[in-house]
């Protein structure tokens, strides 16, 4: 049709007509306001090599949502394997400068015994060095039922390491919210 022939109302309405049936634009979701910490907050990251293209995705994520949870003053410590993480972080937290730490290490392994007995070894050491000297351990130290050293196997655990970073950071800030709620109310004698 020939615009100049057109009626001037016409060529309106069927503007208006086509503004109102475009699809609308999606709008982001508010951003999540998480609480904040009376007192800064320092945590160190210790972090295994081995496999550490697959191992990184967790801190990358943990660095991530720690931001959000205003765990700011991150420090990451790296290790040869999993088995060298509870030394490293008995240290950090006998030096008191950290409220936390977070280990994360893929153990694998041919022979089905030796890396259970490894994985299994870590998280007891990690668990007594947190009672040990009272400041929180967190981990994200994996042990696959069946790892190949395929693409398709790299990349799930890519993907599943960067889910265990947003969960670790996320248990973190939390913990650490909720041991400053308690300290402050053992101070107060409230508790």
């Amino acid at each position: 049709m020939n615009q100049m022939l057109q009626d001037p109302q016409v060529q309106t309405s069927q503007a208006e007509t086509a503004e109102t049936t475009q699809p609308p634009v999606p709008v982001d979701p508010p951003a999540i306001e998480h609480p904040r910490f009376a007192k800064p907050q320092r945590v160190a990251f210790v972090q295994a090599c081995w496999h550490r293209d697959v191992v990184e995705e967790a801190r990358i994520a943990f660095m991530k949502e720690a931001e959000a949870r205003h765990l700011t003053h991150v420090d990451v410590f790296e290790v040869p394997g999993s088995f060298e993480i509870p030394l490293h972080a008995q240290i950090l937290a006998k030096t008191r400068r950290y409220t936390a730490i977070v280990a994360a290490g893929l153990v694998v392994d041919g022979g089905i015994y030796r890396h259970e007995f490894v994985a299994d070894t870590v998280i007891k050491a990690l668990m007594d060095v947190q009672l040990r000297t009272e400041v929180p351990v967190f981990s994200a130290v994996l042990t696959p039922q069946q790892f190949h050293e395929t693409e398709v196997h790299y990349d799930f655990f890519r993907r599943h390491f960067a889910i265990k970073g947003v969960e670790v950071a996320e248990a973190c800030a939390n913990t650490l919210l909720g041991l400053e709620r308690l300290r402050g109310q053992v101070a107060a004698g409230i508790a």
